[in-house]
């Protein structure tokens, strides 16, 4: 008996000893395709509930204009109060989840946060109107080789549609240089006309208005941001029509009613879509901003496994022409 429980202590000891000294098993990769680097304004660091536009309330010209973030509720989101602390919080998330990003935004930030993470991130540059940047210059940044896709392009905030001509020569450039580009479509929250955009237009958010553009440019490759919310119905029939389309998920995703995110999601899915759907979280100074979106794909009961694994990784790796093997 006396041997008995010795060899029993000797076998726990053991396997004790293993668990101790074997690795974690890395989580699954994630791509998150819609990453802001930005810099962290005193102004604008407040804090956020998740799916704040659950309550849209008018307001009236005579009166102050509703806040556009809403911080009322349990448990808000904490945002960076630094550059520095930003930069740690967004790389040790990357670590921890197992995430690529693909980000743009201010160039120092975006310089820093790759060469911390150098297989980890994934610059992009935007132009959303010709007043931003020559082509020349636009040209001369695609072919240095530290971007490389075209985004965010947000023509829609500057009173522009996608298709329009001044605009052309860029997407001429990403066709030539076979880059991928993400266009920003759809909402901008409540009130965006009233409080800090007076040229947005809703209408200019409508997919149709890609059909110019995406016949002039039969190879272009272009991933719309947003879905396209909440023009459903046209974002099917885009996507329907161009095999080169795709759609991401961010913004909406941690922003309306989550009833809401989970029809528009399931119709695209439904639609026969679910291969081209790019997960992705518009993420910009609230660090937990992450996990919180993640967990609106983990948690939809109407996707199976592969259909989660397909939106948060595998989509990416085929639309951005990826190796697959580098994320394992």
């Amino acid at each position: 008996m006396r041997l008995f429980t010795f060899l029993l202590a000797c076998l726990l000891l053991s396997g004790l000893s293993y668990a101790q000294t074997t690795p974690p098993k890395r989580p699954l990769p994630i791509i998150d395709v819609h990453v802001h680097a930005m810099r962290v304004s005193p102004s604008f660091s407040i804090e956020m509930c998740p799916w704040f536009l659950k309550d849209m309330p008018g307001s009236d010209p005579g009166q102050p204009v509703n806040a556009f973030l809403n911080g009322e509720c349990v448990d808000p989101l904490q945002p960076a109060k630094s550059d520095q602390e930003m930069q740690e919080a967004v790389l040790a998330t990357m670590e921890r989840l197992n995430m690529t990003i693909i980000a743009y935004g201010d160039p120092q930030i975006l310089h820093k946060w790759k060469k911390a993470a150098p297989d980890r991130v994934i610059p992009g540059i935007g132009v959303s109107s010709p007043d931003e940047m020559t082509v020349k210059a636009f040209t001369d940044s695609l072919s240095s080789g530290f971007y490389k896709v075209m985004g965010e392009v947000a023509p829609q905030y500057r009173g522009l549609s996608p298709s329009d001509m001044s605009l052309d020569q860029y997407f001429a450039v990403a066709e030539k240089l076979n880059v991928p580009v993400g266009i920003h479509m759809g909402t901008g929250g409540n009130g965006m006309a009233n409080l800090t955009q007076p040229k947005y237009r809703a209408s200019l958010g409508r997919p149709f208005l890609l059909e110019d553009v995406l016949a002039r440019h039969p190879k272009l490759k272009i991933w719309v941001m947003h879905a396209g919310y909440p023009m459903l119905d046209e974002m099917i029939a885009l996507m329907g029509a161009n095999a080169y389309v795709y759609v991401d998920l961010a913004g909406f995703i941690w922003s309306y009613p989550q009833a809401e995110i989970h029809a528009y999601l399931k119709r695209l899915v439904q639609a026969g879509f679910g291969k081209r759907i790019l997960y992705g979280t518009d993420f910009m100074i609230w660090p937990k901003l992450f996990e919180a979106s993640i967990s609106v794909i983990e948690n939809a009961d109407y996707l199976s496994f592969d259909q989660k694994r397909d939106i948060l990784f595998n989509n990416a790796v085929r639309f951005f022409r990826l190796d697959a093997s580098k994320f394992k």
